[in-house]
């Protein structure tokens, strides 16, 4: 019996699909499904947790190809952005030349996987061809009013003279160059995603049961839409004169109101910014406020640092005078930028309070707590009666929040309102490697469209970036162009686009890639929406509230039919390692070393780690995320090397559910190498016209029929880990029935191949040519089975006593109701029940294979 070997099995069929241009999506007229992965950025190589998620997705496109439907399973590359421009400053190449090499080694890395992708869509965001095409519908939103500019804060670093991501801050320092980062004001774009923000709320609900409920959450409350009181507070005393009326605040809690221990404004606020400019203590204390990040997850985590103005406001309902601070937790951008703080109730107004020796006055009392209740380090966020509150007193929140309204708009002091914490999206970046903005900038004109026909925006290949800062800015000529308008002396933007941009339509130019416009509708409306996207929860909230954006604006110009781009999403896990070191470097970062150069042995119980290049003693660091940073990666050409593809794309979706880690181990692959041996031999063995006794045919077919049950069902719900171990079941059961007869012999292995073809597809066509079958495992339907012969011989029966589970039993399906009751009253469980309450049975209710009801007194 020949042993299977993956280095000649997995050539040879890859060579077979490729000759028959198997995986060409087309429109034949049958049920389409899109598969999509969320694309790779080319860094250089894949790893096998990049391979975890394009092999799931793999899984899908095999399996509902089988099952009839025309897949469209693409590939591309989410090309632009600042790694290559970091590449081209430490190496001294042009990022052009690093991406597109990346591109070719990670695609011949990807093809080693056995991949059902179709090649011939494959494009990478940098290519022209395509951020023209993004050109033009940035073009067409700027008409419809969805593109405009304005001054915008933004993370500065002086000494690279770029905008730095919130990301990209470590301790108030630009990542790269270590410079203490400036919070600045930019002239920049931004679109109209606001526009939007109702309809991005209540689309989610059209996406409950398709999409994790954790990434609706995330995606709403990212969007953040409130209902609450935009009011103005009267100031006692002479009014600044940058706030002659009064001070605007907006709240989700007017029901705290009579909690209000001071009032809060942003460093960046007009007000504060008025002070600043005749107060050198103020000017000092918000320039400190700027060195810190500018999202809210930084503000929450920094330390709670203030500034009393001097200036007071009125209470609307007591008349008390209570004092304006400047505090570093406001956001201008959401809200007024000012608030009115109670301490009691919010756990940043706290901890503000606390340091400062501000009041905190409770006025939310929990149910069931005295009269006296109070807090002391933790803020009550919970439900319970309004008191300490004049005429709120008794009312529960939500009535409080209506009544406290209807005073402050009796009074004319303000109006109930709704606001978003989302902002407008500002796409302007100041570097090179994006794609060009397609707008010419006129001293006469303004802001001039670049010509349809002047499209694409090319980036200049000259660039050099030897000097900091965006090399567009001081090209000698590119920037320098007449305006299309007057004709006169005008210059380019040099500010290139998000590279979250390029990756909020690129779903919708896979329907048709070459076409001359940026969407072929009639190509888009067949395969939209993508029917299973797939890809890490890190991309929960932007990149996919950006692609409903965009989708929706272009679906509002013409150019879609659908609104929401994915249909179903799924978050599968990471692939994680072990991360071998040896010793620091000089800044104390630890020395990574790869697995390859790692021996491992136990020694008196303990796991020592050798780095086999020099026999050095190395440190185990943590399980992490595979990440070239840390070393700790594991690429397919060394599975292939070692076990075959198949292996390791099977140990990658067997070990764990597909949602949760996997721990990348050398055990695991070789064990899911075992399994692939396993079943080669049961095919290699096959002999058509094996005779066998008829008992053991009949229990083979039903196992068969089991098996396509129990991986059908787990493969749609995607539950990969259960439907990969029913196959090792199910190899092992046709092992045990090797004197069946022929046909159901036949069967069972027919089914085998078919089963295993999305998992390990390599060996399925291998098995498939074994058994003289025609054509490909491939293009066979998915194997259908009988309920009745699927169905378990036994079921397990819950046994309630009065309404509750005290026990269980298992009985053949279809027992007669009579011997389900004796077997329940005899259950130990039952009877040490009955006995310790003193209790016996007064009615049974048998509910044929569902559960038996006991009623006891």
């Amino acid at each position: 019996m020949a042993r299977y070997d993956p280095k000649i099995s997995e050539p040879r069929q890859q060579a077979r699909w490729a000759a028959a241009d198997a995986f060409v999506a087309k429109d034949t007229g049958r049920p389409k499904y899109y598969v999509l992965e969320m694309f790779p950025y080319p860094s250089g190589n894949i790893h096998m947790g990049h391979a975890r998620n394009y092999v799931m997705g793999d899984v899908v496109a095999r399996f509902k190809r089988a099952r009839g439907f025309d897949v469209l399973h693409p590939m591309g590359w989410d090309a632009f952005g600042m790694p290559a421009e970091n590449a081209a400053m430490e190496r001294g190449i042009h990022p052009k030349g690093w991406t597109y090499d990346n591109i070719a080694n990670m695609r011949e890395q990807l093809k080693l996987l056995g991949l059902s992708l179709d090649w011939s869509r494959e494009f990478a965001t940098c290519d022209p061809e395509y951020y023209g095409q993004q050109q033009a519908w940035f073009l067409e939103l700027y008409r419809r009013g969805l593109v405009y500019r304005k001054d915008g804060v933004v993370n500065w670093d002086p000494v690279d003279n770029t905008v730095l991501a919130n990301e990209q801050v470590i301790d108030g320092r630009g990542w790269r160059s270590g410079a203490v980062v400036e919070k600045r004001k930019l002239n920049q774009w931004f679109l109209r995603i606001t526009d939007y923000a109702d309809d991005l709320i209540d689309g989610l609900a059209t996406l409950e049961g398709r999409w994790p409920d954790k990434v609706r959450l995330m995606q709403e409350n990212w969007i953040g839409r409130s209902k609450g009181l935009q009011m103005t507070w009267a100031w006692a005393g002479e009014a600044p004169p940058s706030a002659p009326d009064g001070l605007e605040i907006y709240t989700t809690r007017p029901d705290t109101l009579f909690g209000a221990s001071f009032m809060g404004i942003a460093p960046d606020h007009p007000i504060a910014k008025a002070l600043a400019e005749t107060d050198p203590g103020v000017a000092e204390f918000v320039a400190r406020c700027r060195a810190g990040g500018t999202s809210q997850a930084d503000i929450d985590q920094a330390e709670k640092i203030g500034w009393d103005t001097g200036l007071k406001t009125v209470h609307p309902f007591t008349g008390a005078e209570v004092p304006v601070w400047i505090a570093n937790f406001i956001l201008s951008e959401y809200g007024t930028g000012a608030i009115f703080a109670c301490p009691a109730h919010d756990q940043r107004d706290l901890d503000f309070a606390r340091k400062y020796g501000l009041p905190v006055i409770p006025v939310v009392r929990p149910d069931g707590a005295s009269a006296d209740f109070n807090v002391a380090d933790e803020a009550y966020v919970g439900s319970g009666t309004i008191f300490h509150s004049d005429f709120l007193d008794g009312l529960d929140i939500e009535a409080a929040k209506a009544e406290a309204i209807r005073r402050i708009e009796a009074a004319g002091m303000g109006q109930g309102a709704t606001i978003y914490r989302l902002r407008d999206w500002g796409v302007s970046r100041q570097r090179y490697w994006g794609c060009p903005i397609p707008i010419i900038h006129c001293p006469t004109c303004g802001p001039v469209e670049v010509p349809s026909d002047h499209l694409p925006v090319v980036l200049p290949d000259d660039v050099t970036f030897d000097v900091p800062g965006n090399p567009l800015d001081r090209h000698p000529s590119w920037k320098h162009v007449k305006c299309p308008s007057c004709g006169a002396d005008a210059t380019r933007e040099t500010d290139t686009l998000d590279t979250f941009v390029d990756s909020s339509w690129y779903f919708a130019r896979f329907t048709a890639p070459r076409a001359e416009q940026p969407i072929d509708k009639a190509a888009a409306d067949h395969w939209l929406a993508v029917d299973q996207y797939i890809g890490g929860v890190e991309h929960a909230v932007l990149h996919l509230l950006y692609a409903r954006f965009i989708t929706r604006a272009l679906s509002d110009a013409g150019l879609l039919s659908v609104k929401e781009p994915f249909a179903g999403l799924f978050t599968q896990g990471m692939v994680v390692h072990e991360t071998y070191f040896e010793g620091h470097d000089d800044i104390g970062k630890p020395r990574w070393v790869e697995p390859t150069d790692v021996r491992i042995e136990t020694v008196d119980g303990k796991r020592i780690a050798t780095r086999l290049s020099n026999g050095a003693t190395l440190s185990i660091g943590d399980i992490e995320k595979m990440s070239k940073s840390k070393k700790n990666v594991v690429a397919p050409a060394e599975i292939l090397e070692s076990h075959g593809v198949d292996a390791g794309r099977l140990f990658v979706l067997s070990d764990s559910p597909p949602e949760r880690d996997v721990q990348w181990t050398p055990g695991g692959v070789e064990g899911a190498s075992r399994f692939v041996q396993r079943a080669w031999a049961l095919f290699d063995a096959y002999t058509p016209g094996d005779v066998g006794e008829e008992a053991q045919n009949s229990a083979l077919v039903r196992e068969t029929h089991k098996a396509i049950k129990a991986v059908t069902e787990g493969v749609e719900g995607f539950r990969f880990n259960s439907a990969i171990a029913k196959l090792y079941a199910f190899v092992a059961t046709i092992r045990d029935h090797d004197r069946s007869g022929g046909p159901a012999r036949l069967e069972a292995l027919s089914a085998l191949a078919r089963l295993i073809a999305p998992f390990t597809p390599h060996l399925a066509e291998e098995g498939w040519v074994r058994l003289g079958q025609d054509g490909m495992a491939l293009d066979a339907p998915w194997p259908a089975y009988d309920p009745a012969l699927a169905a378990d011989d036994e079921v397990v029966l819950p046994i309630q006593i009065n309404g509750k589970r005290r026990g269980e039993i298992s009985m053949a399906r279809g027992a007669a109701a009579a011997d389900v009751e004796a077997a329940a009253l005899a259950n130990e469980a039952v009877q040490a029940y009955l006995a310790a309450n003193g209790q016996s049975i007064r009615k049974v209710i048998v509910v044929p294979d569902r559960i038996v009801n006991l009623v006891a007194g």
